[in-house]
């Protein structure tokens, strides 16, 4: 089991579109050194909706390479084709992946059955570890936890990365699932709370500019320490709001790029932030402290 502060690692673009390889491996090395558990390569902060199969399957072999092995990699392929996520996760498990992340099928709006069926396919298919990833904010589904509960009984579904934001849901997820169960937070401004909640971590966006300060809140709550975790936190929730004030991952790749980390490359239909919010976006980045703690960056 995975546990801590897991980055949903942005894709590094340059401003034609096209992947810029050379900021990935920086990203990398940043998050290595500031801590992170594990690398999310191509989840949906990673903007997965918009690569290619062919570009998909390459960051991930990219991703591995360039960890070489310090922390467990986490590749998302999710889809929402039952046979296209199939070929994505045997894509990143011959990539050497330690793991899949699995966003439910979008728009075309699943049964519950149909949830459990597309995710028992894929699991059948590929003896990988799979995350679930329920985030209906976004996909227009919302995974129960009745049939994460049926979900966790097949052997290589290990857990779930839970983005509603609803805290009652760890209990229900727990009661039904078991112990060796992972419930990973989805959603940054409750993450705390989820991780002392009984929770093994978080798969988070404001690690991307704040890693250390991620990990060492979610170190804090996983060892029970509420008090040290909470003061944390408190520090950092101005960017859990911020980099939510457009759609993600748009305000997360401007600050990145606003650290110099990368150029300003993100793929339609998706647009850079609009110069109207980008203010809010850096004060919140000044609150936290961001470019005083990164050399270089004030």
């Amino acid at each position: 089991m995975i546990t801590g502060s897991m980055v949903a690692l942005i894709t590094p673009m340059h401003e034609d579109g096209s992947i810029d390889i050379a900021a990935l491996r920086n990203l990398i090395e940043f998050q290595i050194d500031q801590g992170s558990a594990a690398i999310v390569a191509v989840g949906t902060t990673g903007e997965s909706a918009t690569l290619s199969e062919r570009e998909h399957c390459d960051v991930i072999r990219q991703v591995v390479e360039l960890v070489r092995g310090r922390v467990p990699v986490i590749a998302g392929t999710g889809a929402n084709s039952t046979t296209e996520a199939i070929d994505l996760t045997q894509c990143a498990k011959e990539s050497g992946a330690d793991a899949c992340l699995l966003v439910t099928p979008y728009y075309n709006k699943p049964t519950q059955e149909g949830l459990y069926q597309h995710h028992k396919a894929v699991a059948a298919a590929v003896n990988i570890p799979q995350i679930l990833y329920n985030v209906p904010g976004r996909t227009a589904c919302d995974l129960l936890p009745e049939t994460v509960g049926r979900l966790a009984a097949i052997p290589n579904i290990v857990g779930i990365k839970e983005a509603t934001g609803d805290l009652s849901r760890v209990d229900r997820i727990r009661t039904l699932t078991g112990a060796d169960f992972a419930i990973y937070s989805g959603d940054d401004a409750t993450a705390c709370e989820l991780v002392l909640r009984g929770g093994q971590g978080v798969i988070g966006v404001t690690a991307n500019i704040a890693p250390k300060q991620m990990s060492l809140m979610v170190q804090a709550a996983l060892a029970g320490q509420r008090e040290q975790a909470v003061a944390l936190d408190a520090k950092i929730r101005c960017l859990h709001k911020a980099l939510f004030l457009e759609s993600n991952p748009i305000p997360i790749k401007w600050a990145v790029a606003e650290l110099g980390w990368c150029e300003r490359g993100i793929r339609l239909p998706l647009t850079w932030l609009s110069e109207q919010v980008q203010p809010q976006v850096r004060a919140a980045m000044l609150e936290a402290g961001i470019f005083d703690s990164i050399p270089g960056t004030q």
